[in-house]
């Protein structure tokens, strides 16, 4: 189709918006940490403490949690993603769906259900941390690995079944092939846990994202103490980071080629052990759901004040939460069709979202602060818009990832058709590849909505005064707040959090009807 301004014009415009909202935090460390910024003086003096022995064990203590919490999401996802993607497992669907529905919570609300229900005996300790946020992340190996499996080319399938059973296909072929897609998922567990704030908090675990929290959320308040303390953790990003970059490239051609097969295939049959191995996928998918139980339970006496304590908290996240979303998805869809059509640039562009998800929550905190926290800029600063746009910098991969293996799924034939008869980019990809792909579209705008609708710990470091979002407001009252009141403010965030999820899939189920 060769050069089309149009396309070039539109890349631009949003790389721009991505780089409005990565680039600033980032390049303001730099003042943070050398003391230039002005409410930074004196940061270089901090510098200390990164050779202290505490610091390295808390970096060490930080690594270690978020890698065994990736540990055993792998080892509990992986054979649920194969059994739900590719076997005859009874009622598949509502326990996939079950299963992860606890992936789009805040995850210091899980900790908070799993304490009512287990009490905090089994808890407050590392152990805890891991038990929590396992529970809370599993849902990425499962979801990722049962949508490999599928799109794995069905002749493997058959070939393996002319000399074995199906469980050594299963082990010998579909787990060994949705490899690139277990890489993906360990990537992004572990940057998630690794930047989780709430559940250590409530747990009373020490942490070094909550030690750079302290300087930020704490009375001792240091920003430029926290820049310094940051440093570490951009090393750990650049790391996690270097490790995707090896990962994405197996997965884009995986996903690039899964589209084009065939979805039409008979799954593997468990024959006799159907109703053992289903009972027993059922009951480690849904145990992620107990913590709600735990919060009903207690909740039974607080909903009566829970009118006077939400205020306007709901729909300060659903408006921080939606206009990022909006943004994103504008975004994903110029860069995700680039990626697929392998635009010039955009590989680079993706990068630099993938950095901003990577890099851990405190160091956008820290940088979106130093970027903003100024007398010009406080129309940002002071309002839901810097919520937004620190929204944007960590989530908008995930718009550019979903939008593009949604247009991966149709071949590059009818936009090229529609070239021929002399439609330029914006008329190709609005009146071709958004209708045709609108309901993948909107499933990208839903993830992202509800990703940032169970962000704790952007925001908290950012709300402007009288302006926080609900997942700000429980957590603030958990330390001093009535246990069946803050129960209570919980199950409406798992209410809203449903209802998003209800209507959306309802929408997506009538695009694809269509």
């Amino acid at each position: 189709m060769g050069r089309d301004r149009q396309q070039e014009i539109a890349l631009v415009f949003a790389a721009m918006l991505l780089a409005c909202a990565v680039a600033p935090p980032l390049l303001a460390l730099v003042p943070e940490v050398t003391g230039s910024h002005a409410n930074a003086p004196g940061a270089t003096s901090a510098f200390p403490m990164l050779g202290s022995a505490r610091t390295g064990a808390l970096l060490v203590r930080s690594v270690c949690l978020s890698a065994a919490v990736t540990a055993a999401s792998l080892v509990i996802g992986l054979p649920l993603g194969v059994l739900f993607g590719r076997f005859d497992v009874l009622g598949a669907r509502v326990a996939w769906a079950l299963h992860a529905f606890p992936l789009f919570l805040p995850p210091f609300l899980l900790a908070l259900g799993w304490f009512h229900l287990l009490g905090g005996a089994l808890l407050f300790d590392a152990f805890g941390v891991v038990l929590v946020l396992a529970f809370a992340l599993t849902p990425i190996v499962t979801s990722l690995v049962a949508l490999s499996v599928r799109g794995v080319d069905p002749s493997f399938e058959e070939a393996g079944l002319a000399a074995a059973g199906p469980w050594r296909v299963a082990t010998r072929i579909l787990a060994p092939m949705c490899s690139p897609a277990m890489g993906l998922a360990a990537v992004a567990v572990f940057s998630l846990a690794f930047s989780e704030l709430g559940v250590p908090m409530f747990l009373r675990v020490d942490t070094y994202p909550v030690a750079v929290f302290a300087r930020l959320g704490g009375m001792d308040y240091a920003p430029g103490d926290a820049a310094v303390l940051s440093l570490p953790l951009v090393g750990v990003a650049i790391a996690v980071f270097a490790l995707e970059r090896r990962t994405t490239g197996a997965y884009a051609r995986f996903v690039a080629t899964a589209g084009l097969r065939s979805a039409e295939r008979s799954r593997l049959r468990l024959r006799r052990w159907r109703i053992p191995v289903s009972l027993g996928a059922h009951v480690v998918a849904i145990s992620g759901t107990l913590p709600l139980v735990g919060l009903c339970i207690r909740a039974a006496v607080g909903f009566s004040r829970a009118g006077e304590w939400l205020g306007a908290t709901p729909w300060n996240s659903l408006a921080a939460s939606a206009g990022a979303a909006t943004v994103i998805t504008g975004i994903g869809v110029v860069l995700g069709h680039g990626l697929v059509r392998q635009a010039r640039g955009v590989r680079w562009l993706d990068a630099i979202a993938v950095l901003g998800f990577v890099m851990p929550a405190a160091v956008l905190g820290v940088g979106m602060i130093g970027a903003w926290n100024r007398a010009p800029t406080q129309f940002i600063y002071g309002t839901l818009v810097v919520i937004a746009l620190a929204f944007v910098a960590r989530y908008a991969v995930l718009g550019i990832r979903v939008c593009a293996a949604t247009f991966a799924q149709s071949p590059p034939d009818m936009e090229h058709a529609a070239a021929v008869f002399g439609a330029h980019y914006g008329r190709r990809l609005v009146r071709v590849m958004m209708p045709m792909h609108r309901a993948g579209i909107a499933g990208a705008w839903l993830l992202v909505f509800v990703f940032c609708l169970r962000d704790l710990e952007t925001p908290v470091l950012l709300y402007p005064p009288g302006s926080e979002p609900l997942t700000v407001r429980i957590f603030t009252l958990e330390a001093n707040g009535p246990p069946a009141l803050v129960a209570a403010l919980a199950l409406i965030h798992v209410a809203i959090t449903a209802v998003a999820l209800a209507f959306g899939a309802l929408l997506f189920r009538k695009g694809r009807r269509v």
